[in-house]
């Protein structure tokens, strides 16, 4: 099973502008998830829909530029979002029995745990008592099949300063406390930081995609919130996304961006003995 994973579109940036640069860095994505062989069977997004969440005309935007994905969906809230615009525009969405964006879905053998990490006003993620007990619930219920978890937000210090979590943050020791004895949980996967990072939170693999928007800079040196450094913050790379395979025992990830790109190689007769004596090296050519 493929999973395609994007996050972070915040259409809407260049309010009322519909050439935004978003939007057309989406449009990239969209097209090469569309082009793909094989095809994912699954799309994912998993949040930061829009810029801002009163902004309905962008919710309507974003809705018509995703569906031109030719598969299924699942959606994710983040910080950018509000919970009633999200859903006027896709009222699909489900909500749990506290009004929060929580939801299940299986396909291809896999179970899809969405949770709600949004803390209304804050930049920050939040799991609520009653979020992480719904969770908890979730989790008890299908012991034995292998579950992937969707959040916003990544529970962890990702290094850079003002995209982290931190493991003394209450909501992250409430997450930690009730995925930690899930074993059925393969992977969790997330947005927020728009960058790609691999790591681990409760034992369990965590996977953030980078964002369609422009991405974060990678810098490590912590932040002096008194003296501007003139650091760069926000770089023009390539829009992103992630591919997630899952053949029934392992769940591997994949970063690619969208876009125009120089090859180097092609598979022509000049590289077939080559290829030839990679697959017989390997017992399938």
């Amino acid at each position: 099973m493929l999973i395609a994973q994007i996050t972070d579109l915040h259409i809407g940036f260049d309010r009322d502008n519909p050439h935004e640069l978003n939007i057309r860095r989406l449009n990239l994505v969209i097209d090469q998830l569309n082009a793909m062989t094989p095809k994912p069977d699954l799309l994912i997004v998993s949040g930061d829909l829009v810029e801002n969440g009163d902004d309905q005309r962008a919710y309507r935007h974003m809705e018509s530029l995703v569906k031109r994905w030719q598969g299924p969906l699942l959606w994710a809230v983040g910080n950018h979002d509000s919970r009633d615009g999200l859903r006027a525009v896709l009222p699909e969405v489900p909500l749990d029995e506290n009004g929060f964006i929580q939801y299940e879905a299986e396909y291809g053998g896999l179970r899809f745990v969405v949770v709600d990490t949004l803390d209304v006003g804050r930049h920050g993620g939040m799991v609520c008592e009653a979020r992480a007990k719904w969770l908890k619930a979730r989790l008890r219920e299908k012991p034995d099949v292998p579950t992937v978890i969707v959040m916003h937000h990544p529970p962890v210090d990702t290094g850079i300063e003002w995209m982290s979590a931190l493991s003394c943050e209450e909501w992250v020791m409430r997450v930690e406390k009730v995925i930690r004895p899930a074993k059925q949980v393969v992977a969790i996967i997330a947005g927020h930081v728009h960058r790609p990072i691999a790591t681990g939170f409760a034992g369990k693999r965590l996977v953030v995609c980078a964002s369609t928007a422009p991405l974060v800079a990678l810098d490590l040196e912590a932040v002096d919130p008194l003296h501007p450094d003139g650091r760069a913050l926000i770089i023009g790379d390539a829009p992103a996304y992630a591919i997630h395979y899952w053949d029934g025992t392992t769940f591997l990830s994949h970063f690619e961006i969208a876009g125009p790109r120089n090859v180097i190689a092609t598979y022509s007769s000049n590289l077939q003995p080559m290829m030839k004596a990679f697959l017989e090296e390997r017992g399938t050519g």
